[in-house]
């Protein structure tokens, strides 16, 4: 190309050179360019550190001309820990028996994250995701739960993944008494009768192995709490619950839409007179199951861990356990 038509290229189309090519040399390089605008970003960002109310000189010294300076941008607070040594010797293992319903776990970890470290209660939170293709076992998983928690952890509380505790009155330390029912049947928004004793529920891992852990008999939804209430009394075991909370009925949070996720409440063969039944023979000593993968993760700052479960199932002795 000759110089002629070199320099109409560069023409605008209403005549003209553009006002900044005309400031360049002939030949200029696309790299150096680059850099220099990356240089100058990075100034301007280090000038404007310096110029606000943190570290560094203001330039002549004395006030800068324009006052005081201003103050710079707020920095966010670090997340709140898991596992301060300070808060006491005892460690918490939050057991959470899961299956597909993650809009409820983004919000329930990292607020039951900061729920507890605000208490100062040592914790980790572990997600017991069942992902086999039998009926859902919430025993079972807990089962699971209690073997992989580690010895790091001394008592465990077994909690529903749509409940939140409101009221910071609310008592999740070591629970040395007895089983403590934190969701008792006088604080929970929908089951009141007794015996209850599901939704939250605090043991100390020597009173769990007492009990042999859950019946792994109770496929789909329900009764697995009723049967493990048995279990406590024949333990020798006294449940307590909390005792001064005048929050009633609005204790808790309950984040379960029955109309958008419903409740697998079939009952198929023997299942309708078996769920009634007290499992003697089942629990920690026969739960069958494998780990697909342990996963470390964080949500919204709050680290927990995420146990693929993969339950098996005998069919001569729970045929219910699948949905055919």
């Amino acid at each position: 190309m000759g110089p002629a038509r070199r320099r109409a290229a560069l023409r605008l189309r209403g005549g003209g050179s553009p006002p900044l090519l005309g400031l360049l040399p002939g030949r200029v390089s696309v790299f150096p360019l680059f850099f220099l605008a990356l240089l100058l970003g990075f100034v301007s960002l280090l000038w404007l550190q310096l110029s606000c109310s943190g570290e560094g000189p203001v330039p002549g010294g004395g006030q800068s001309p324009g006052g005081p300076r201003q103050p710079c941008p707020p920095q966010p607070p670090p997340p709140p820990a898991e596992d301060e040594p300070s808060w006491g010797p005892h460690r918490l293992a939050l057991l959470v028996p899961f299956r597909e319903r993650f809009e409820e776990l983004l919000t329930f970890v990292p607020y039951m994250h900061h729920f507890l470290s605000k208490k100062r209660i040592r914790h980790h939170i572990f997600v017991l995701n069942q992902v086999d293709h039998f009926r859902f076992n919430r025993a079972s998983l807990i089962n699971v739960g209690f073997l992989e928690s580690g010895n790091d952890t001394d008592y465990i509380a077994m909690h529903d993944v749509d409940l939140l505790p409101l009221n910071e009155q609310l008592d999740y330390s070591f629970p040395e008494a007895g089983p403590f029912h934190v969701a008792s049947p006088e604080l929970h928004p929908l089951y009141h009768y007794k015996t209850y004793v599901g939704g939250i529920l605090l043991l100390t891992k020597q009173h769990y192995e007492m009990c042999n852990g859950m019946s792994n008999r109770f496929w789909g939804w329900g009764r697995e709490d009723d049967e493990f209430y048995r279990r406590i009394k024949g333990a020798g075991l006294q449940v307590r619950r909390p005792s001064g909370i005048t929050t009633g009925y609005e204790t808790f949070e309950h984040l379960h839409d029955p109309a958008w996720r419903k409740r697998d409440q079939k009952r198929i063969a023997a299942q309708k007179q078996e769920q009634f039944k007290v499992d003697r023979e089942g629990g920690l000593n026969n739960v069958r199951y494998r780990i697909e993968s342990r996963t470390a993760l964080n949500v919204a700052g709050a680290p927990c861990t995420v146990l693929n479960i993969l339950l098996d199932c005998d069919t001569n002795e729970t045929p219910w356990c699948t949905f055919g």
